[in-house]
C-alpha cells in the first residue's frame, strides 16, 4: 500500500510538471532548430532536458534525445561557439557564418515559438468553451448614479450602445471604450423583459497596477460585488425563536434564489413564508464530503412576518455577519485570549467597531504601548478580552509585502459568488481571442517587471520551479482548461524572459546582433564573453533569489 501511494503522489507532483515544463521547453526549442535548418544550420543535437543521454536517435546531421535531468533542453548548431575553428567547406552549415539577420531570426524564432504557442491555446480554450464570469452586476450602491438611472443589483447586461456583450470582460472593455459619455444599457433581470438604461461613464484610476492602462471606464455606483447571504442572528429575537442560527446561508425565499445581501433585505420587505437556509452540520450530524462547498439545507417557515410590524432585516433580527468571526488561527494572539467563533466584536479599546474595515484600521494602527481591549458579544452576554496584536506580513493581491499588525481573527462575512457562464467562439473569434489574451498577458507580465525595479511589487513574488511545479500541479487537479492556461500564462513568461537584453539570453544575443548591423561588424569575442559571465552571474543571482522564495513560501 505504501508503494501504490508513493506512486501516487509522485504523479500527482511530478509528472504535471513534467508535462508543462516538457511541453514549453519543446515548444521554445521547436522554433530555434525550424528555422536553423530553413536558413541551412546543420543542427548536431536537439535535446528535451540537460544531463546523461537517456534515449536517442539519429537521423541525418541531427541527434534527437532526450536526457536525465527534465529542467530545460537545448539546440546545438554547428559553429555556434564564436572561437571554434570552422573549416572553408563547412561555413555554408555554420551558425557563426550566417548573415547577421539570419542569425536574429534564428534567435528570436525560439521566444515567438512560445508567443505563437500561447495564441493556440488561449485560441483553443476559447474554441472549446471559456468558463468567465458572466456580464450580471453584483450590486448597486444605494442613492448612487446606478441607482438614479435604474440599474438594479443581479442585472444581466445585454448589450451597450447596441454592441452585444456576453462576458463581464467584454462588459468592462465597452466602459473602457467609452470614457466620459452616456452609454445606453440593455439589462434585464431573470425571466423579465429586457429593458434600456441609460447612464455616464466616468474615468477612475486602474487598480491592476499590471495593466499598461492607467485609467478604466466605471459607473458609479456599481459595486465590484455583493455581501453574501450569510447571516448573523441577534438574541432574544424573532428569527432566534423561529430557529435562525448565526452562520445560516439563505438561499431562497419561497423558492425563489437570493442574490446577496441586498437583494435579501429588498425580499424581507415584502411577506413571505418559507425561507432555505444552509448551515453547518450539528455536533454528531455527518459532516460536509470534502471538496464540497454545499451544506446540508433546511427550511424555516416565517409566515408570522404576516401579522407583525417587521420592516427590514434588522428588526426581525438578522444582521450581516462581517463582525462575527469565522475562524480564529491556531498559536494567535485572539486563541492565546481565548477569543472564540461566532464571537462578535463590538469595540475596542472602547471604540465602536461599526464594519469590519473599523477592526482592521484599529489593529493595524496599534502603537505598542499596551494591550487592546476587545469587547465581544458571546451568547448574548458581553466579555472583555485583551489582546497584544504581533507583527506579521503578508502580500496583497497587488504584490506588495504588508507588514502590519494582527491578532489571528478571520470575519464570516462572505461575498456572492459571481455567476459563471461558458462562452464558446468560432475559429476565427478563437484566434482573436488567443491574440487578445496573449497580448494582454505580455503586457501585464512586461509591467510585473516594472513594478518591481520600481519597488511597488515585493521581490518575494519571484518564484522558481517550485512554483512552477506547484502551479502545474494545482492546475493539473483543477482540470485540463485550468492546465492548459497555466502553460499559456507560462508560455507567454518564457516569451518574456528569454527577450530580456540579458547576456547568454536570447534576448541578450539580440543585442549582440543588433550592435553588430549598426557599426557593421561583430563584438570582439573578449567583450562577448565578458558580457556573458556579467549575465550568466546575474541570471544565477536571480535563479538563488527565486529558490530562496520557493523554499522559504512553500517549506517554512
Amino acid at each position: 500500500m505504501y508503494l501504490f501511494s508513493l506512486l501516487g503522489d509522485l504523479y500527482k507532483n511530478i509528472v504535471p510538471f513534467t508535462i508543462l515544463l516538457g511541453i514549453l521547453v519543446f515548444v521554445h526549442e521547436l522554433g530555434h532548430f525550424l528555422v536553423a535548418r530553413f536558413c541551412g544550420v546543420r543542427v548536431e543535437v536537439f535535446s528535451l532536458g540537460f544531463g546523461k543521454k537517456i534515449l536517442s536517435y539519429k537521423r541525418g546531421d541531427t541527434t534527437y534525445c532526450l536526457s536525465l535531468v527534465p529542467l530545460g533542453g537545448y539546440v546545438k548548431m554547428y559553429g555556434e561557439q564564436g572561437g571554434e575553428e570552422v573549416p572553408a567547406d563547412q561555413r555554408h552549415v555554420s551558425f557563426t557564418h550566417k548573415t547577421v539577420w539570419q542569425r536574429i531570426a534564428i534567435v528570436l524564432a525560439g521566444p515567438l515559438m512560445n508567443l505563437f504557442f500561447a495564441i493556440v491555446v488561449f485560441g483553443l480554450i476559447s474554441l472549446r468553451g471559456e468558463e468567465t464570469r458572466s456580464a450580471r452586476i453584483a450590486d448597486v450602491v444605494p442613492g448612487s448614479v446606478a441607482e438614479t438611472a435604474g440599474l438594479l443589483s443581479h442585472d444581466k447586461v445585454l448589450k451597450v450602445n447596441d454592441e452585444p456583450v456576453r462576458s463581464y470582460e467584454e462588459f468592462q472593455k465597452q466602459l473602457n471604450n467609452n470614457q466620459n459619455q452616456d452609454v445606453q444599457l440593455t439589462v434585464a433581470q431573470d425571466n423579465l423583459a429586457e429593458r434600456t438604461v441609460k447612464v455616464v461613464v466616468k474615468t477612475e484610476d486602474n487598480p491592476n497596477i499590471f495593466s499598461a492602462s492607467k485609467v478604466i471606464g466605471h459607473i458609479e455606483g456599481l459595486a465590484p460585488y455583493a455581501k453574501g447571504t450569510l447571516v448573523a442572528v441577534k438574541p432574544d429575537s424573532l428569527a432566534e425563536r423561529l430557529g435562525f442560527k448565526t452562520g445560516d446561508e439563505i438561499t431562497k425565499i419561497d423558492g425563489v434564489k437570493v442574490y446577496g445581501w441586498t437583494g435579501l433585505q429588498k425580499v424581507y420587505s415584502q411577506s413571505q413564508s418559507i425561507v432555505t437556509v444552509e448551515r453547518d452540520p450539528a455536533p454528531g450530524e455527518p459532516a460536509v464530503a470534502e471538496g464540497s462547498y454545499s451544506r446540508p439545507s433546511t427550511t424555516i417557515n416565517v409566515s408570522v412576518l404576516d401579522s407583525t410590524k417587521i420592516t427590514s432585516i434588522e428588526d426581525f433580527g438578522l444582521e450581516h455577519p462581517d463582525l462575527y468571526l469565522e475562524q480564529i488561527v491556531p498559536d494567535s494572539p485572539a486563541a492565546a485570549a481565548d477569543i472564540q467563533k461566532y464571537d462578535k466584536i463590538v469595540a475596542i479599546n472602547s471604540k465602536p467597531m461599526s464594519s469590519w474595515d473599523d477592526v482592521l484600521k484599529t489593529i493595524k494602527t496599534y502603537d505598542e504601548k499596551e494591550a487592546l481591549e476587545i469587547k465581544l458579544l458571546r451568547n448574548g452576554t458581553e466579555v472583555v478580552k485583551k489582546v497584544t496584536p504581533k507583527m506579521t506580513s503578508q502580500m496583497t493581491l497587488q504584490g506588495k509585502e504588508d507588514k502590519r499588525f494582527t491578532i489571528g481573527i478571520m470575519p464570516m462575512a462572505n461575498i456572492s459568488q459571481p455567476e459563471i457562464i461558458i462562452v464558446k467562439d468560432n475559429i476565427f473569434g478563437a484566434v482573436a481571442k488567443g491574440w487578445d489574451r496573449s497580448w494582454d498577458i505580455s503586457v501585464m507580465t512586461l509591467m510585473s517587471f516594472v513594478r518591481l525595479f520600481q519597488g511597488e511589487v515585493s521581490h518575494k513574488n519571484i518564484g522558481g520551479l517550485i512554483s512552477i511545479g506547484k502551479a502545474a500541479k494545482d492546475s493539473y487537479a483543477m482540470g485540463f482548461q485550468m492546465f492548459l492556461q497555466t502553460m499559456g500564462i507560462l508560455s507567454i513568461s518564457l516569451f518574456i524572459l528569454n527577450l530580456l537584453p540579458v547576456p547568454v539570453l536570447d534576448g541578450g544575443h539580440l543585442v549582440f546582433y543588433g550592435i553588430e548591423v549598426i557599426k557593421g561588424s561583430p563584438l570582439s569575442l573578449r567583450k562577448m564573453e565578458i558580457a556573458h559571465q556579467i549575465g550568466f552571474g546575474l541570471l544565477m543571482c536571480l535563479m538563488v533569489l527565486a529558490l530562496f522564495n520557493d523554499v522559504t513560501k512553500f517549506l517554512f
